[in-house]
């Protein structure tokens, strides 16, 4: 959640009688979290957003399953090589990874969704590798574009809208805990901090315009890795005004403020939002370490409590070889990982870097899914030898 913000017309105050511009009284709607102790938005609607009835199911994206257990190793996989699954995105998603708390997913749509979707699961974090387009919703509408991060927050009421003849390519995070920026980077009163590596203006938050009739009436809401179409007689999209902290938002990942230090820092300096048991960190084109003496390159590390993904965006990424734009390297929590040979030599005496990627580190073990082994990397274990 960023802040809370105001759009459209609303009452003096909540949970009191406010009419439409015809007289008639609308239809408050509370979207809450943790119960009603956690951050919330109401909505005003023209009619009564509980007034559905059952549809006939047929769409969704299939709940993540494991590839069969295999030996412990770091683990390449090209997603760039994978065969897209065509079509809207409510239907697309492949898993790649997961666990509890993340499921990590690629996602090629082609087309608009021809329905609503609310994610009753978790809230969803996108990350745009290629495409653009429209996320509208029952909040308004967000504009996204190559190289954004998107989220679309739990119960939220949405389709994609993705521009027409452009490629799509995106990563999902479904996030099972819920998204936030870190507590580290807000003030008491939950401002941004002016060290934060971001700040307020680079969000980008809904553009709202009142009701709208696009002629759709069914929402599907996923719960439970289950799909159920909701048919409804109006729009959904009836809201008049709303204000609140649970929204939609945009973030460009190079409007990242990246740290350099005397010496090398490690990945939480990167991070840029928290899930629950999870860290995700954005890796940007920046200058590196200035001792004299540094090694800009990561160090060999033995993260024994964390597994770690990285997902591979565009640049010179000097810590590996042969990974590019849509590599995703796994390396599991109990055994060291680092720099491929020669990588730490070679980065003495660099003064920046130009690698653009995310990186996912979780508290839990992750699963491989059944598509990722299809697209694996048979040398990456070997590679660092």
């Amino acid at each position: 959640m960023l802040d809370r913000i105001v759009r459209g017309e609303v009452p003096e105050k909540h949970h009191i009688k406010f009419e439409g511009p015809d007289g008639a009284l609308l239809h408050e709607e509370c979207i809450t979290r943790r119960g009603f102790d956690g951050p919330y938005t109401i909505a005003y609607h023209q009619h009564r957003p509980q007034a559905a009835v059952h549809g006939p199911d047929k769409h969704g994206f299939s709940a993540p399953e494991a590839a069969p257990k295999r030996k412990l190793a770091k683990r390449h996989f090209k997603s760039q090589d994978l065969s897209p699954r065509l079509g809207p995105a409510i239907d697309g998603r492949i898993p790649m990874l997961f666990n509890d708390d993340v499921v990590v997913s690629v996602l090629h749509p082609s087309e608009p969704d021809p329905v609503y979707f609310s994610n009753g699961d978790g809230d969803d974090l996108y990350f745009i590798f290629e495409g653009s387009g429209v996320l509208r919703s029952v909040l308004g509408d967000v504009r996204f574009e190559k190289n954004d991060y998107l989220c679309v927050p739990k119960g939220i009421t949405h389709r994609f809208i993705p521009d027409e003849g452009v490629a799509q390519y995106w990563v999902v995070m479904e996030c099972l805990g819920g998204v936030k920026l870190l507590d580290q980077w807000r003030n008491p009163a939950g401002q941004l901090r002016m060290d934060a590596p971001y700040c307020h203006r680079d969000f980008r938050r809904p553009e709202f315009k009142g009701p709208l009739d696009e002629g759709i009436r069914d929402v599907v809401i996923k719960q439970g890795h289950e799909f159920t179409t909701f048919h409804y007689e109006h729009s959904p999209l009836d809201v008049h005004g709303w204000d609140g902290a649970v929204y939609p938002w945009v973030f460009p990942i190079l409007k990242f403020q990246a740290r350099a230090g005397l010496v090398h820092l490690p990945p939480d300096w990167h991070g840029t939002f928290a899930t629950r048991d999870a860290l995700i960190c954005s890796f940007v084109p920046r200058v590196v370490d200035f001792h004299d003496d540094a090694i800009p390159c990561p160090y060999p590390h033995s993260s024994v409590d964390c597994d770690e993904i990285l997902f591979y965006v565009s640049g010179n990424f000097t810590s590996r070889k042969g990974v590019g734009p849509g590599s995703i390297s796994y390396h599991p929590m109990g055994m060291p990982h680092g720099p491929h040979p020669g990588a730490y030599e070679a980065s003495i005496g660099v003064k920046r870097t130009d690698e653009l990627a995310l990186m996912i580190d979780t508290f839990k073990p992750l699963k491989v899914a059944a598509k990722a082994p299809s697209i694996e990397d048979p040398d990456y274990m070997a590679s660092f030898l």
